[in-house]
């Protein structure tokens, strides 16, 4: 029962209840406290007014009214003494024993809505029985003033009387209200809320099923915003799933026809390796073109398969020294000092970088035989300039050609597979896959610049993991 209730509370439904109860008897309470308030000073000015009736008989006829009638008209009047100040003369009215001092005394002619606040709350916690004292202001111009004194028993009563009739009806209002509250917020945002609930776990149950995007119906507003926004996702969401999984397909389809070509273009490459001994000078002069064309046919499908695997594998973070990294790569490629496409290194040898060297040796591996062939195209000598250093935040590798610079529209989707090839005839997948290896690293591939003096990419690797050993 507990656990029910517990749950309930938690709800928006439960505690928009409690808030509507909390908040109405605020509301009532600070109606409440004045009302008593003003309840008190009528009664009191209902003492005044039959008081001073009662002293117009006497006033009237003063032989013929005896003390037994005196008497009467006191008790009738509820008071003990009556006096009025008429003509500037104070006179004592009507009057019979008083059976206590008087404890306190309230005037009626100046009191503002906080003095009486106050003494109804003091007339409330006074003891029963005391004698007060009350003065105000003679109705129909009877005088200066009139003032009585009387037991506070009768009006604290009639205040508690008066004020539990007030609370109860305070409460009845209060459940009346929350209920209808209750139903009115249930019926207009609950229950739609709850509808987009149910849609939203539906969707994510079969998010590829067209059928379980909400259609929007919500009178109110804001959540037909909230549905709109939400049905404009689903469906987007949905196209989003469906096309995936159409390039998946795509994509498994790719990479099988990708390792049959390149195991055929091996073959061909073998033969076309021969072909270069040939004694045939027509044959020797085909021969370079051919392998050339093969060679770049070969890589396209190396790229596809690296590309089109599910992700590459977390990096695998070592120290090792980066200039001799940067020379195996380009002793690799086969560039040298002397050659037509000369590589200089300006690494310093002290130089430690944490990183997976595996996947740095393929990003410059990439950075450098782009540069590498852009050179070529050109059919002139140039060179390619490796660079490294390191700040107090991160390690950099700056990768620069003298080659003729990138064309507009690769600069546009550099880092975009299939769309931002860096020469002509290119993929754009080598780049997709280094700058991907960076992130990988938390770095950043950077484009520094492209221009007709060449191209220089930069290499950021950041510090802040580094939990190996110092150097």
């Amino acid at each position: 029962m507990d656990k029910a209730r517990g749950r309930f509370l938690n709800t928006l439904s439960g505690r928009f209840l409690m808030l509507t109860v909390a908040f109405v008897m605020l509301a009532e309470v600070m109606i409440f406290v004045p009302s008593i308030a003003r309840f008190r000073a009528d009664f009191l000015l209902g003492r005044l007014k039959e008081a001073q009736i009662a002293s117009l008989a006497q006033l009237a006829a003063p032989d013929m009214v005896s003390p037994e009638l005196e008497a009467e008209l006191l008790k009738n009047a509820g008071v003990f003494n009556v006096v009025l100040r008429r003509d500037q003369v104070r006179q004592l009215v009507l009057s019979s024993p008083v059976p206590s001092p008087i404890v306190a005394t309230y005037d009626l002619r100046m009191a503002g809505p906080v003095q009486l606040i106050e003494d109804a709350a003091t007339a409330l916690w006074l003891p029963p029985n005391q004698v007060i004292r009350v003065i105000g202001y003679p109705v129909q111009d009877g005088g200066i003033l009139i003032e009585i004194t009387l037991e506070s028993g009768p009006l604290r009563a009639a205040m508690l009387d008066y004020g539990y009739r007030i609370l109860g009806l305070s409460a009845l209002i209060s459940v009346v209200t929350a209920i209808l509250l209750f139903i009115a917020v249930r019926r207009l945002m609950v229950l739609p809320i709850r509808r987009v609930v149910r849609h939203m776990q539906a969707y994510a149950a079969a998010p590829e099923d067209a059928r379980r995007v909400i259609e929007p119906t919500a009178g109110v507003t804001e959540l037909r915003v909230a549905e709109e926004a939400l049905m404009s996702l689903q469906t987007q969401l949905t196209g989003a799933l469906r096309q995936k999984e159409h390039l998946a397909q795509l994509g498994s389809a790719v990479a099988k026809i990708s390792h049959d070509l390149r195991n055929i273009l091996t073959t061909a490459q073998l033969f076309a390796d021969r072909m270069e001994s040939s004694k045939d000078p027509a044959v020797a002069r085909a021969a370079p073109k051919l392998i050339n064309s093969i060679s770049r046919a070969v890589n396209l499908c190396e790229s596809t398969l690296a590309f089109g695997k599910a992700e590459e594998q977390p990096p695998r973070l070592t120290r090792f020294a980066l200039r001799r990294l940067v020379q195996d790569m380009a002793d690799g490629e086969g560039l040298v000092a002397g050659g037509p496409i000369a590589c200089l290194i300006d690494v310093p040898p002290g130089l430690i970088i944490r990183a997976d060297s595996e996947q740095l040796h393929r990003v410059l591996t990439n950075l450098v035989r782009n540069a590498s062939q852009a050179i070529s195209a050109t059919g002139q000598d140039g060179t390619i300039e490796i660079s490294g250093g390191e700040t107090d935040a991160e390690w950099w590798v700056k990768v620069g050609d003298s080659g003729p610079g990138l064309p507009p529209k690769a600069r546009d989707h550099l880092f975009a597979a299939f769309q931002g090839g860096a020469r002509s005839g290119g993929t754009g997948l080598g780049l997709a896959i280094a700058a991907e290896l960076i992130r990988g690293h938390g770095g950043r591939l950077i484009l520094d610049r492209s221009d007709a003096d060449g191209t220089e990419f930069s290499i950021h690797l950041p510090k802040q993991n580094d939990t190996l050993m110092p150097k």
